[in-house]
């Protein structure tokens, strides 16, 4: 037998967007496979939410192409899209039941009463709110009249969900339950879904990929684990995830491992390399700091601190050390939160270290 062939829902290449001199969007190319989940995540003014207008058809691109199932619709209206979209703003119909509500875009495309009846009962079911069909919205929570927008939007069967920060009027507790549920309810259905977030948590929780826009442009493009074990610019190791960044020189590299020689301190330290570097390059040698221990290891590079300052944040608590040894910076490192864990006071010196696995070298931007 061959190898599966992904069916391609989404396909842009050099699509771009100039408000006057202002360009919001630099010539962009990107691929959706049907049934993905990618997310376009990063900053303000990243070009991420240009970007999704251009596909659901609200704002006209100023070049490039936009095919939604091999079909171009660059300068499609929306209604030709075959998408749906659900908004922070739940936009519920207030004086129509929960059923009436879902059952609505299906009236709209002239489907017979029992049908829309039927097939908006199964969109009931999918985000499990079936007992809520005769209640108005009003009646429901945030979180539940959330789910009855996803069901609405997913009730006609679109080949495209987008979805523009859904869940950003909701609180941390409800919100973190509500990525579980979309997830599931993706799982379930196996629709092709856009999400714009700029909650680099919520895109790591849910995503099949991750677009993460800067100034316009993708900064890099992978699944959650590539953007975080393996970032190709500073700029993504320092936006997804805590991390330290420690500036240096590249004086060897072979085999995925680089030496780097520490910028202002001269320290020697090795790490992991994804791309070709070579002798000289300015990098950032980025370490979570999860991937930081205190205490010292044969496996490990050793170092020594002061403790500057110490924080609990909950699970985890966060301990900041001065080392002129190989930063200037502060240097942050963290671990599980126990009642038993070792009382390090501010002003101690603590030795702590990495290995060099952990440690990724990241060629600086040009």
């Amino acid at each position: 037998m061959g190898a599966q062939v992904t069916s391609i829902k989404l396909s842009i290449s050099g699509l771009t967007k100039r408000y006057g001199s202002f360009v919001a969007l630099h010539p962009t190319d990107l691929e959706v496979a049907e049934g993905e989940f990618l997310t376009l995540l990063g900053p303000s003014g990243s070009g991420k939410t240009t970007l999704l207008s251009m596909i659901a058809g609200l704002s006209v691109p100023d070049g490039g192409r936009l095919l939604i199932n091999d079909r171009d619709v660059t300068y499609g209206a929306p209604y030709e899209r075959d998408i749906g979209m659900v908004f922070q703003n739940y936009a519920l119909f207030p004086h129509m039941t929960i059923a009436e509500n879902i059952a609505f875009p299906l009236k709209m495309r002239k489907v017979d009463r029992a049908t829309a009846t039927s097939r908006a009962q199964e969109a009931l079911e999918l985000v499990h709110l079936p007992h809520v069909a005769g209640r108005f919205p009003k009646e429901l929570s945030g979180g539940q009249q959330q789910r009855i927008a996803l069901a609405r939007c997913l009730v006609y069967k679109p080949s495209i969900v987008l979805m523009d920060e859904p869940l950003g009027a909701l609180d941390k507790k409800l919100r973190e339950q509500m990525q579980l549920e979309i997830k599931r309810i993706h799982r379930e259905s196996g629709t092709t879904i856009v999400y714009v977030t700029h909650d680099q948590e919520e895109a790591m929780t849910m995503s099949d990929r991750i677009c993460l826009m800067n100034g316009g442009r993708i900064e890099q493009l992978g699944s959650p684990g590539d953007l975080y074990f393996r970032p190709r610019t500073p700029f993504v190791a320092d936006f997804l995830g805590e991390s330290n960044l420690l500036q240096g020189a590249v004086t060897q590299a072979e085999s995925g491992q680089a030496e780097v020689v520490l910028a202002g301190t001269g320290t020697a330290i090795r790490a992991s390399t994804y791309q070709p570097l070579s002798a000289g390059a300015a990098v950032r040698v980025m370490v979570r700091p999860q991937n930081i221990v205190v205490g010292s290891a044969s496996d490990q590079q050793s170092f020594t601190g002061r403790v500057l300052d110490t924080m609990i944040t909950g699970g985890l608590t966060k301990l900041y050390l001065s080392a002129a040894q190989i930063s200037n910076e502060p240097i942050v490192l963290s671990f599980p939160t126990s009642v038993n864990s070792q009382d390090l006071s501010v002003g101690s010196t603590v030795a702590f270290g990495w290995a060099s696995s952990d440690a990724v070298a990241v060629p600086e931007q040009s």
